[in-house]
């Protein structure tokens, strides 16, 4: 059963110090902007006041010179830059310059399409098949080639990602038709899938659970059906579902 946990702010963070990182840099984010809300308002009603026509009976159509203006400008132009080059820049330099060892991570495939998120796992090898668009049919999702034996063992979990906690998962993602958007909350990740390009990311979780997936991007009529599920399970539990999902021999749809 899926835990609530998307309430009042920010929804569960399971991706530990990065997750952390991605927070501040929203709730810092944030009260700036609530900051130059406030401050923008009271000099709109300040306007109000001071201009109102009973105390200016009599236009004025020369330029105001006021310098506080321009050092509120200067302020929001140094405070963008800090929040881009301190924060912002760090974060982004950590998830995309810092993947985890080939080794280490769990690799996985996923291929949007519309209208699902189709999860291509390697099998008992570890090695994926080779894929092609022209294998694509209705009974093969992932367009594997049928000749290939590396891809014999494969399987596709549809709107289904199976992941194990506290190990490092890399995924390496692409669509089929149009451009999709990954975004699973809890995470704290949101990536495009773009037709024809194959783009990678990784994450690694700290606590076992049901999360939801989504795509953030409008990708046609059936947008609404995009809807997956994160399973984050313990080492074991992953492997034992490896295990209940090998193909069995000599059957066709093993795709």
């Amino acid at each position: 059963m899926q835990e609530k946990v998307y309430g009042y702010w920010l929804p569960l963070n399971v991706s530990g110090a990065r997750g952390e990182s991605i927070d501040q840099l929203i709730n810092v984010l944030h009260v700036f902007m609530v900051a130059l809300f406030i401050g923008w308002g009271i000099f709109f009603i300040y306007c109000l006041i001071r201009y109102r026509r009973g105390a200016n009976p009599i236009a004025t159509y020369d330029p105001i010179k006021a310098k506080s203006s321009k050092y509120v400008e200067i302020f929001v132009i140094v405070f963008e830059a800090v929040l881009l080059v301190a924060l912002s820049m760090p974060v982004w330099s950590a998830f995309k310059s810092d993947p985890p060892s080939e080794s280490e991570a769990v690799h996985i495939r996923v291929k949007a399409e519309q209208f699902a998120w189709n999860v291509h796992y390697a099998g008992a090898d570890g090695v994926f098949g080779r894929t092609a668009p022209q294998y694509i049919t209705p009974e093969n999702l992932l367009g594997i080639d049928p000749d290939d034996t590396n891809g014999k063992d494969d399987f596709n979990s549809i709107n289904n990602l199976h992941v194990p906690v506290k190990r490092p998962v890399l995924i390496k993602l692409t669509s089929k038709d149009v451009i999709h958007s990954f975004k699973v909350p809890v995470l704290r990740v949101t990536q495009d899938a773009i037709p024809g390009q194959e783009i990678s990311f990784w994450f690694e979780t700290t606590r076992t659970g049901n999360f939801d997936i989504a795509c953030a991007q409008l990708c046609g009529l059936g947008h609404y059906r995009m809807r997956g599920q994160l399973h984050i399970q313990t080492q074991s539990d992953f492997e034992a579902w490896l295990v209940d999902q090998a193909p069995e021999e000599d059957d066709g749809d093993w795709f």
